[in-house]
């Protein structure tokens, strides 16, 4: 497998995903970059559970059902309006989908 810097250094155009992070939303650790991350995680969270949902033929309702949670937090959680824990994602993915989160 082909060292990534090669390709750095073969096209000088190219700059690595994190120097335009840094730039944009400061370095890691940074108040900035935090609220990034956070939120970066949310839309991600948030596009699995719609696709999951989606893919097990599952209405919003209905898995709030089969969760223990209520469609409110699933329309939330869905637009990335809500930072779950890990112990929520995992409920959501293993008691709605019978699948593991992977995150």
């Amino acid at each position: 497998m082909e060292n990534i810097s090669n390709h750095f250094d073969q096209n000088p155009n190219l700059v690595p995903i994190e120097l335009h992070f840094e730039e944009r939303y400061g370095k890691r650790g940074t108040p900035e970059r935090e609220a990034f991350e956070l939120n970066s995680r949310a839309f991600r969270v948030a596009e699995m559970l719609k696709e999951e949902r989606r893919l097990a033929k599952l209405t919003q309702e209905q898995l709030a059902l089969k969760t223990g949670t209520k469609k409110s937090l699933i329309a939330r959680l869905e637009r990335g309006k809500n930072d779950l824990s890990n112990g929520m994602i995992n409920l959501l993915f293993e008691t709605g989908f019978g699948k593991s989160a992977g995150i």
